[in-house]
């Protein structure tokens, strides 16, 4: 509605703005309408004496949840409901028992207590609300004597000992359903419940003082027992005197608990909640948990927060009409959520008694929800636009290239995490050698499974194992390949075989090795372990590992040397470009593409970026990706043009020409990945009217040119020279790098729970005030077994030298 507000049909419910109200009762004869209004006043953080109230109208659209992104980060609101009567358009404020039916009142509350449409659009959300049975309050227990034992159970049915329920009417303790996986049972819970129609089961090994996994069969979902406590107490079971287990098994009686999902949420152990700023927990929008961890960890960051928070004022003062469609201002606004403490707040006194006295379990307000910096920082991304999970790593990447394009003062905080790669690539016959620099801003770690430690114990698992799967019983415990680290880092420093290596000393295809080294070490080192790959079904899969990552990282010895004495370079000879005069006829390397999609990129991208660069290697496709990664089609197959579609010299068998002349990116990264400036790429495309290998010999033959384009060292940023760190800056708009030592320690990490990044969930846990905490979506809590052997990816600081 223009005004600000929604009609809401009482007959049908459906919404109208005030436009069409009029036409839609004219058509049904339809007149009583639920009119609602949300008046929400805007408060300026930061104002001297208080916020400064800025008072608007916004549409509510029946979104009246508690902890909605309308209502948080600095919002309060009011919210105004009344009954418009028509022909007369006649108004009765609500709420107004005395004037009212029943019927309508009834329908009135029905219609304001509603959920969002949002969340009914979420259905996959990772922390689904559970709601309370509708047995829970008049469930009926039998006086039959039973009494349930502290640990030791068994399924009364079968032999199992995993994965037991107990029925809350009889005490019947009975094995859950068989998984695909191998996990489960034997389904004898629900056999019990179709024979007797009891219709609750809390699960066996999850009770804790706080509560427990409660299914109902009978509405066939998770549910909460407000009575839970009670119920266990009718057979014997003290909920104060719980912990999770596994296995049936107190933590006393068993060995440590290994499941990788209870590891890394520390199940089991109580956790003590944190609050205050800098303790704020995220809600979960359904499956952004990689969102949430890796905001947790970049605004535990000083840089980020002087950025974003420390110039909030200034940018909220700067923002555009639409600050929702504005980077910095939904950055600004998520940091101040995240640090300020407004919405990290411990329960009061009062409010745990009457818990405690009522036995009710009441949702936890605290913490925020990024919708609305989510709907921005996806958008226009074919995955993370969408409720699907994604790769926490991929995730980190796309953040700090948005910070990158939006500049916030003079101060980029993403200069932290920028390093120079040093890599040196040996042709095997001639033994000459080329150096080359890139940027990166993550270190990744292969996972060395050779070097395991315990070899002889991952084969026996196996065995049993496979075993256990084709006899249909429970799997064996589970046993995790131990990796030193030191295995992962010599991996990492070793040369690498070069597919389809052209040696320009021999004007031919030879074998050739590459090397990687550090020509600068970042502020803030980011490590990816490179657990996710792909099997011989070339079917994505995670690496079950543990790896003892070091609390302090010394990687001094991987600095970069140069061209040493005795080293004979490698002649700046380009390689033929070769395209054919049918596209279709290009067969795509498909080890190329293997090597991109092993990074974590999405396979047809990698097919695509592989054909458009006429499969001149991993490292050229590569810088193909980084130019297209934000492109809507991104990850969409591959469609290559029909014969005749090409363009003259061969231009659009690398992707579409430009317009206005302007060279297409696909070449402009061929001649870029040669070595050459990229403003004296295009200058030499344009100069040949997009001609590949004329622009190359065009480059050749202006040598005075590219000795122009090459960045001077007396060019650098003189504002930064009170910056030791500062080494250089390649050119006018290249990256700025912070050099130092190589030594780190440890001060955050990102796990992951599940067989691949495309599902399962994330956690983070970040060393505060020197103790870790754990962010697990809403919850904050302090930790007391940090899984450091578990994580994906790992944020270590820079020791001061």
């Amino acid at each position: 509605d223009s005004e600000g507000g929604l009609y809401v049909c009482m007959n049908t419910f459906l919404g109208f703005g005030r436009e069409h109200i009029e036409r839609h009762y004219r058509k049904t004869g339809q007149c009583v309408y639920l009119h609602l209004k949300r008046h929400v006043i805007e408060k300026v953080p930061g104002a001297s004496g208080g916020a400064s109230p800025k008072r608007r109208n916004a549409k509510l659209f029946l979104d009246l949840e508690t902890n909605s992104d309308l209502n948080s980060d600095d919002s309060e609101y009011e919210d105004e409901a009344k009954l418009i009567i028509f022909p007369d358009h006649y108004e009765i404020s609500l709420p107004n028992i005395e004037e009212l039916p029943a019927l309508v009142t009834i329908a009135c509350d029905a219609l304001l207590s509603a959920k969002s449409p949002y969340r009914k659009q979420d259905p996959d959300s990772w922390e689904e609300e559970l709601q309370a049975s509708k047995h829970a309050k008049t469930l009926v227990q039998l006086d039959n004597g039973v009494r349930i034992p502290p640990s030791g159970w068994k399924c009364s049915k079968c032999d199992l000992r995993e994965n037991l329920w107990l029925n809350l009417t009889d005490g019947s303790v009975l094995c859950g359903k068989w998984f695909f996986d191998g996990s489960g049972g034997n389904g004898h819970a629900v056999e019990h419940y179709k024979e007797t129609g009891y219709p609750l089961a809390v699960k066996l090994g999850t009770i804790t003082p706080d509560g427990a996994d409660v299914y109902s069969f009978d509405e066939e979902e998770p549910v909460l027992d407000p009575h839970i406590a009670k119920h266990l107490a009718h057979f014997g079971i003290d909920m104060l005197q719980m912990q999770v287990t596994e296995n049936g098994l107190r933590d006393n009686d068993i060995k440590p608990r290994v499941s990788e999902w209870e590891v890394i949420q520390e199940a089991g152990v109580k956790l003590k909640p944190m609050y205050g700023p800098g303790y704020t927990g995220m809600k979960n929008l359904g499956n952004s948990c990689y969102l949430s961890a890796v905001m947790q960890a970049i605004f535990s960051i000083p840089e980020f927060q002087r950025a974003y928070v420390g110039n909030l004022p200034r940018i909220f003062d700067y923002s555009p009409l639409d600050p929702t469609q504005d980077f910095n201002t939904q950055m600004a606004k998520l940091g101040h959520g995240l640090l300020s403490g407004q919405y990290s707040k411990p329960p009061m006194k009062s409010e745990l008694i009457e818990q405690v006295m009522k036995e009710e379990h009441k949702p936890q307000h605290n913490g925020i929800s990024p919708r609305m910096f989510k709907a921005f920082i996806s958008k226009g991304h074919p995955e993370f636009s969408s409720n699907r999970q994604q790769d926490a790593q991929e995730f980190f990447l796309h953040l700090i290239n948005l910070v990158e394009r939006n500049p916030v003062g003079s101060e980029n905080p993403s200069d932290v995490f920028r390093f120079l790669v040093e890599e040196r690539t040996q042709c095997c016959q001639s033994r000459k050698v080329r150096y080359t620099e890139r940027v990166d801003y993550i270190m990744q770690l292969p996972v060395a499974m050779e070097a395991a430690t315990n070899k002889d114990e991952l084969i026996a698992y196996e065995l049993k194992r496979r075993e256990a799967e084709a006899a249909r019983r429970a799997p064996p415990e589970l046993v995790r390949a131990k990796i030193p680290f030191s295995a992962c880092l010599q991996a990492f420093s070793e040369p690498n075989n070069v597919e389809d290596f052209w040696s320009s000393a021999l004007q031919a295809k030879s074998a050739g090795v590459k090397t990687s080294r550090f020509a600068s070490f970042p502020e803030y080192l980011v490590v990816q372990i490179k657990k996710f790959t792909f099997g011989l079904d070339w079917v994505p899969k995670k690496l079950d590992v543990s790896i003892d990552m070091p609390d302090f990282l010394d990687i001094s010895h991987l600095r970069a040397r140069g061209l040493q004495p005795g080293e004979e370079e490698l002649p700046d000879i380009a390689p033929p470009i070769i395209i054919p005069d049918d596209p279709k006829a290009l067969d795509i390397d498909e080890s190329s593409v293997m090597q991109l999609a092993e990074m974590g990129f999405p396979l047809e991208a990698c097919r695509k970026a592989v054909y458009y660069t006429g499969n001149l290697g991993a490292e050229v496709a590569f810088n193909w990706i980084i130019a297209h990664m934000e492109e809507p089609d991104f990850a969409e197959p591959l469609v290559t043009p029909a014969f005749g579609e090409v363009a003259s010299s061969g231009a659009a068998a690398f992707g579409i020409v430009g317009l206005d002349n302007q060279p297409p990116e696909e070449m402009v990264a061929i001649i870029i990945s040669m070595g050459f400036q990229r403003n004296l790429s295009i200058q030499a495309l344009k100069a040949t009217n997009n001609n590949l290998e004329r622009a190359l010999e065009w480059i050749f033959s202006h040598p005075e040119l590219e000795e122009e384009s090459e960045p001077a060292l007396d060019m650098m940023n003189m504002e930064n020279n009170a910056n030791a760190n500062i080494l250089a800056e390649t050119g006018s708009e290249g990256p700025r790098i912070k050099d130092g030592s190589g030594r780190y320690e440890l001060f955050g990490f990102i796990s992951h729970m599940g067989t691949s990044t495309m599902s399962g969930h994330y956690v983070c846990h970040i060393k505060k005030e020197g103790r870790w905490v754990i962010y697990n979506d809403l919850r904050v809590c302090a930790s007391e077994r940090p899984p450091k052997d578990l994580g994906y990816v790992y944020f270590y600081h820079r020791i001061p030298s």
